[in-house]
């Protein structure tokens, strides 16, 4: 998810000395110190490539004696923002999933008087081949077969650069209602406004939650922002990027993923195979969307608070 906020401007203020001072040229030279730390041996830089990294981050691709890797960085964004990104990395790695590559972390940092830096195995992107898109299904459902006790996560992370709470919470209705809705609206009011009325209908949804979602899930771990690119086909096969880690309701993915497109109806298809849903799972993908509606809303502005309002009123 690409966005800039309020809150990223001042950073922006806060850190304009380092990144007209430290370039491209200074990272790709700390990343090869690093990494010839790292291997004691030394690493020589073949060649870099400039990548999209969104509105958020700088990317390149490097290639030296060790192998080629994937390096971001951002001066502007929260200090431990790689930090939490590698620790949702790691998670998913936990799950031990066949079919699903994610990215090894080779080293993070957190932003001060240098940028924050991520350097990850750098997946080489491929055209999805024949089987691709049954095995990403596959995958995705082994990943949500990961539980845990509680709904929740290890730390507070970022969807994008909002920050989640994702203290640990035995009623996914409380969690959802009060970790996410109700967090969202917070901040909606602090930066963006919201009318009396409106607060009185989302004040109304959080307090029917426990009626809405009385289905009593079981927490799996989910990836928590996976739209269409933060998942690639790659020459290992299928791979995930970018989580937003935490455990939830399953649903919650599959909320976020029909929002905005991009996935097969083989993938589809492979996850009812490989991990089926309830019968009713459909009338509570809308609310599911609502977060990240709002999420959207807080970011950018625009049409998405006028979309999450309308699911806000369906529910009541």
């Amino acid at each position: 998810m690409a966005f800039c906020t309020k809150i990223d401007y001042f950073r922006l203020a806060l850190f304009i000395s380092v990144m007209t001072n430290f370039n491209t040229y200074d990272v790709i030279d700390l990343c090869i110190k690093k990494l010839s730390s790292l291997s004691d041996i030394q690493v020589v830089l073949k060649s870099s490539q400039i990548l999209g990294g969104g509105c958020i981050n700088q990317a390149l691709r490097i290639t030296t004696s060790a192998g080629d890797f994937f390096v971001k960085w951002n001066a502007s964004a929260p200090p431990d923002m790689f930090a939490k990104e590698a620790a949702g990395l790691a998670e998913m790695h936990q799950s031990n999933n066949p079919f699903l590559k994610i990215p090894n972390v080779i080293w993070h940092k957190e932003a001060d008087e240098v940028p924050g830096i991520l350097i990850l195995e750098h997946l080489a992107s491929a055209a999805a081949t024949q089987g691709f898109d049954r095995r990403f299904g596959k995958g995705l459902a082994n990943l949500h077969r990961k539980t845990f006790s509680a709904f929740g996560f290890h730390h507070p992370n970022y969807c994008g650069t909002t920050v989640q709470d994702n203290t640990w919470t035995n009623s996914w209705p409380e969690f959802f209602a009060q970790r996410r809705i109700w967090a969202l609206v917070q901040q909606i009011r602090t930066w963006r406004g919201m009318s009396v009325d409106e607060l009185i209908i989302y004040e109304k949804l959080v307090a029917k939650m426990s009626q809405l979602l009385a289905h009593q899930p079981v927490p799996s771990l989910i990836h928590g922002d996976l739209w269409s690119g933060n998942f690639m086909y790659t020459s290992k096969g299928p791979a995930l990027i970018d989580p937003a880690c935490y455990y939830a309701d399953r649903e919650m993915e599959l909320g976020l993923m029909q929002l905005f497109g991009g996935f097969s109806h083989q993938i589809w298809e492979a996850y009812q195979d490989e991990f089926p849903l309830p019968e009713d799972w459909q009338k509570r993908i809308s609310l599911y969307q609502l977060y990240h509606l709002l999420n959207h809303f807080l970011l950018f502005g625009g049409s998405y608070g006028r979309q999450a309002l309308e699911i806000a009123r369906e529910y009541l």
